[in-house]
C-alpha cells in the first residue's frame, strides 16, 4: 500500500490524522468534486489497516513510513491537523522543520488556539482553526472557522471550500470559537438527548419503539426544515402551533416549569467554558 507521490504531482491536501472527521471531510471533498482523490493524502500514527481501508475506498494517497509522511508534509499546500488533542504537541513539533512559509495549516483540534499552533511550529504560518460537528459525516455539518492574519484571500477561499463540502460554514473571530462550540459543536448531542426523552415517553404511552423513533426523527427533521425553508424565527413558528389552552401550550408550560430555556442556555455556556478549560490544559501541557 502506501505509495509516495511523484514530485511534480504531489497531493495538495494532506490529512495528518485519519479518524472519522478526516474521513468525512475527504468524502465530502471527493463527492462535491472540490478535490480529486489523487490530490488528497492521509496518514495516522500506526493504524495501517485503517489507511488500507481509506485508500481502497476513496482512492486517496496514504503513507505508513515516516519518510513518506515527511515527503507529503513538505510538499503539501494545505496540512490538516486531524489528530487527537493528546497527540497534537508531538505532531506539530514534528512539522517544525518540514513546513514552508506558503503552506496553510488547518486545525480541527478542539481547544488548540492559533497562537499556540504558531508558537509550536516556530513560524507565523497561515493558520485556520476550525470546529466542525459530527453532522459533517453526512454532509450536513456546521463548521466555525477562524483565520490568522497571515491567511490570504485565496487560502480563505480554499479553506471555505473544504468545509462547505460537508455542510455550512460560519467565519468568526477566534474569541467566539468557544461559544460556537457550545452551540453547534456540542449541539447535536442536546438534540439527541431530547429525542431520547421523546422516544422514551412515546414508548411509555404505548407506541412501539420503531414508531416512537420514526415519529421523533421526522418531527425534529421537519421542525429544522421549517425553520430553514421559511426563514421564520423559532418563536414565531412555535406560537403558530400553540393554541390557547391546547395540548402544546400545556406541554410548553411543563418545559417552562422545569426551566427548559435556562437549562439549555446553561448547557451551551458550560460547553463553551469546558472548551476553554480543555484548551488551557492542552496549552499548559505543551508549554
Amino acid at each position: 500500500m502506501s505509495h509516495s507521490p511523484e514530485s511534480s504531482n504531489s497531493p495538495a491536501i494532506v490529512f495528518y490524522g485519519a479518524g472519522s472527521m478526516a474521513e468525512a471531510i475527504v468524502r465530502g471533498l471527493i463527492a462535491t468534486s472540490a478535490a480529486r482523490p489523487e490530490q488528497i493524502a492521509m496518514f495516522n500514527r500506526s493504524n495501517i489497516e485503517r489507511l488500507n481501508h481509506l485508500e481502497s475506498r476513496y482512492g486517496v494517497i496514504t503513507a505508513s513510513t515516516e519518510e513518506a509522511q515527511n515527503e507529503l508534509l513538505t510538499k503539501a499546500e494545505i496540512i490538516v491537523l486531524a489528530m487527537k488533542p493528546k497527540d497534537a504537541g508531538a505532531a506539530i513539533r514534528r512539522l517544525t522543520p518540514l513546513v514552508q512559509e506558503q503552506q496553510l495549516i488547518v486545525s480541527i483540534i478542539a481547544g488548540l488556539s492559533i497562537p499556540t499552533i504558531q508558537s509550536l511550529l516556530g513560524h507565523k504560518l497561515p493558520v485556520a482553526r476550525t470546529m466542525p460537528n459530527t453532522s459533517s459525516t453526512i454532509g450536513l455539518g456546521a463548521t466555525g472557522i477562524s483565520f490568522s492574519e497571515e491567511v490570504t484571500e485565496e487560502l480563505r477561499s480554499r479553506t471555505l471550500s473544504i468545509f462547505e463540502a460537508v455542510g455550512m460554514v460560519s467565519v468568526i473571530p477566534e474569541a467566539q470559537m468557544e461559544i460556537l462550540t457550545g452551540v453547534s459543536g456540542s449541539g447535536p448531542a442536546y438534540v439527541y438527548y431530547m429525542m431520547e426523552a421523546m422516544i422514551a415517553a412515546g414508548i411509555e404511552g404505548g407506541l412501539s419503539p420503531e414508531q416512537a423513533r420514526e415519529l421523533t426523527v421526522q418531527t425534529v427533521l421537519g421542525a429544522a426544515s421549517m425553520m430553514k425553508e421559511t426563514g421564520e424565527k423559532p418563536a414565531d413558528l412555535r406560537k403558530a402551533i400553540t393554541s390557547p389552552n391546547g395540548s402544546t401550550q400545556a406541554a410548553l408550560e411543563v418545559l417552562a416549569q422545569y426551566q427548559f430555556t435556562e437549562a439549555v442556555k446553561s448547557a451551551v455556556h458550560r460547553s463553551a467554558a469546558r472548551s476553554l478549560e480543555m484548551g488551557a490544559a492542552i496549552e499548559e501541557e505543551l508549554a
